[in-house]
């Protein structure tokens, strides 16, 4: 009722605050571990992903299923009737209840089983297992959250607070790196995600753009069906049909699946696979492609933009990249891209957009995708370097919040979709006559993307110039003229 009666800025901050929450939860129950001589030694970050991903399937509560409780867990020390072997138990009728596939099934459960079969965990330490000391801080702290029935990229929260202590699969490479939801959200709305739209990512990570899509999605079908029995349907086929998942890590796999299962189950159609070997068997009309790639593939990552085109008839495309990719550092694929597909924007991202996590600089650019560009299109650049955030370094701040808006950033983020979409934006902080919007045309050799390539300083002197010369001169000359004279 009261979600009812909630604005949508009511609503965000709401989700917000829910998000703080969760996260301070995560980073409280990681601590624990940590701090558990046995547990910091024993576990590697892949345990502790599935570790908690286990913990929150066995204890979510699930129509025709008791849900678990901590006084369920006995705590018994025997090798086939222990609380591992609970817990396991819990996650299969969790499944089964998700009407997850058997192959979906097969797989999650099998790099579970591992984890809460270590006796470590399951054994009887004091009174009880560490399984259930664990359980009890998820089942008090986290479950509530999770069952606010807003869209929350959760598992984002659980592998960035596991970063901050140790380093993930390919982390030197910068491959693993969670997009922050109010990246994902503005991406997929640069690309027009809306109630018809089918999206897929095809290195989902933990499914943070395919939430951010299916959340913008329903929404917009809430707002334009009345019906409310076609709006049911609507988005059950949203829901099952219209997004689409590729992530190769099976770590960062069983996340993403879990975080679209919480969503009413939007991963019927997400693939643990390498999406190059797969496309040819994919037959999803896609019309909004949504993606940060990893770095180290061919071209930045620019690879994966040019294969996920080359299966789509029309749409959007927003890449989240870094930003030399686009100065030459992408080819030969940015100029391939170019054949079939016209830059619309190129955006360049605050420095510190993961706020440690990553050091390189990154750029948003926009697709039409099956359009080639036309030399003669003005492709609309904008520094996007000041966005009204203010983010800490989450390693050094004992606070969950790590991102404040300082300087109305939520009017920024409408204004650079306005501007992109070709819509008359409320505000006007990035303008032509300021220099942080610029329009531009970029030539076919796919080297001349970036923000900065683009920026024409003036040379030429002014008045002010001028004065400013001339005062420097005078000054230096008293002071030369003083210490003449304190000399003689």
């Amino acid at each position: 009722m009261d979600r009812l009666t909630l604005s949508d800025k009511e609503l965000e901050y709401l989700t917000n605050k829910t998000e703080d929450r969760l996260e301070k939860a995560v980073k409280n129950i990681h601590q624990k571990i940590y701090d558990n001589s046995i547990l910091k030694n024993s576990l590697i970050t892949n345990d502790k992903l599935f570790l908690f991903s286990g913990l929150i399937m066995a204890g979510l509560q699930t129509e025709g299923v008791t849900q678990l409780k901590s006084e369920n867990l006995t705590s018994n020390d025997d090798e086939d009737d222990n609380d591992g072997q609970i817990i396991i138990r819990k996650i299969k009728s969790f499944l089964n209840k998700r009407k997850a596939s058997r192959e979906k099934m097969k797989m999650i459960t099998s790099l579970l089983s591992p984890i809460f079969t270590k006796r470590l965990l399951w054994q009887n330490i004091n009174g009880q297992s560490l399984i259930k000391s664990l359980y009890t801080d998820v089942y008090k702290d986290i479950l509530p959250l999770l069952e606010s029935d807003l869209q929350l990229d959760f598992t984002g929260k659980i592998l960035n607070s596991l970063n901050d202590w140790v380093s993930i699969e390919n982390d030197k490479q910068n491959d693993v790196v969670l997009t922050p939801r109010y990246i994902t959200q503005l991406m997929a709305k640069l690309a027009h995600t809306d109630k018809d739209s089918y999206v897929w990512d095809t290195a989902m990570g933990s499914g943070g753009f395919l939430v951010s899509a299916m959340d913008i999605m329903i929404k917009d079908a809430k707002d334009k069906i009345r019906d409310s029995e076609k709006l049911k349907e609507k988005i059950n086929q949203i829901k099952k049909h219209q997004l689409l998942g590729i992530e190769l890590l099976g770590n960062i796999y069983i996340l993403a699946v879990l975080n679209m299962i919480l969503m009413g189950d939007g991963s019927s159609n997400m693939r643990n696979d390498d999406s190059h070997n797969v496309y040819k068997q994919l037959k999803f009309p896609a019309n909004v492609f949504l993606l940060n790639p990893p770095y180290s593939a061919e071209g930045k990552g620019f690879n994966f933009v040019k294969e996920a085109f080359s299966q789509m008839h029309s749409g959007y495309g927003a890449v989240l990249i870094q930003e030399n990719a686009g100065s030459g550092n992408g080819l030969p694929y940015t100029k391939e891209i170019l054949e079939n597909n016209t830059l619309v924007a190129s955006i360049h991202m605050p420095n510190d957009l993961f706020n440690g996590k990553a050091s390189v600089q990154t750029a948003i650019y926009v697709f039409k995708v099956n359009d080639p560009h036309n030399e003669k299109k003005a492709v609309t650049f904008i520094d996007f370097s000041d966005d009204g955030y203010t983010r800490q370094n989450r390693k050094r701040s004992s606070q969950a919040v790590n991102l404040r808006d300082t300087d109305n950033a939520k009017a920024r983020y409408q204004e650079v979709i306005d501007l992109v979409l070709g819509n008359v934006p409320d505000t006007h902080y990035y303008t032509e006559s300021n220099g942080k919007l610029i329009r531009d045309r970029i030539t076919l050799k796919g080297n001349d993307w970036t923000y900065t390539q683009h920026l024409k300083i003036d040379i030429t002197p002014t008045e002010e110039d001028f004065k400013k010369t001339v005062a420097d001169y005078l000054s230096w000359k008293v002071s030369q003229v003083i210490n003449d004279d304190q000399n003689d």
